[in-house]
């Protein structure tokens, strides 16, 4: 691959976007899948590859905007089956937050479940119903970053198929 060419330039710097973004799904530093949509973005903006590389980001988009309206709605549903209320998973947040700077690395999700057990500890005045809660709140964000890591990984490959293509 020659580097002082611009489009191999341009197709290096996407496929590092769309990879960093498909890891950050699951280190929740990185805006995941907005980072490997706009990948996608700037390939299909700059890049020589013909008609396709519209199709590609269509597909992109569809896919990002898809797997972030499920990502909220199926595992929102769930948390309201269950009886788990929004300001629980906000004290989860609150102290995911806070045990991000705090803890390196397992700060986050363990300030996370810890939130949301003292939250609803709090609420049921019970350690065991406030575990089960937790537990269905882990399990929501759980299918959630799933619903994410799916959505990033198809419009990784819809890239890649794309590129070859081109």
């Amino acid at each position: 691959m020659d580097l002082t060419d611009t489009q191999s330039t341009l197709t290096l710097v996407c496929a590092l976007a769309i990879l960093i973004g498909t890891v950050g799904v699951v280190v929740p530093v990185v805006p995941g899948l907005v980072l490997s949509w706009a990948a996608v973005l700037v390939w299909a903006l700059f890049s020589d590859a013909g008609w396709g590389r519209w199709l590609v980001l269509f597909i992109a988009t569809f896919v990002a905007l898809a797997g972030t309206a499920a990502k909220y709605a199926w595992p929102g549903r769930r948390l309201k089956q269950s009886g788990v209320p929004n300001w629980s998973l906000v004290a989860g947040g609150l102290l995911g937050i806070v045990g991000f700077f705090v803890v390196p690395v397992v700060g986050l999700p363990l300030g996370f479940v810890l939130g949301i057990l003292l939250a609803e500890w709090v609420r049921q005045r019970d350690l065991k119903p406030a575990w089960a809660a937790t537990w269905h709140a882990v399990k929501a964000v759980g299918l959630s970053m799933l619903i994410e890591l799916a959505a990033a990984l198809i419009i990784a490959v819809t890239w890649v198929v794309g590129a070859m293509a081109a």
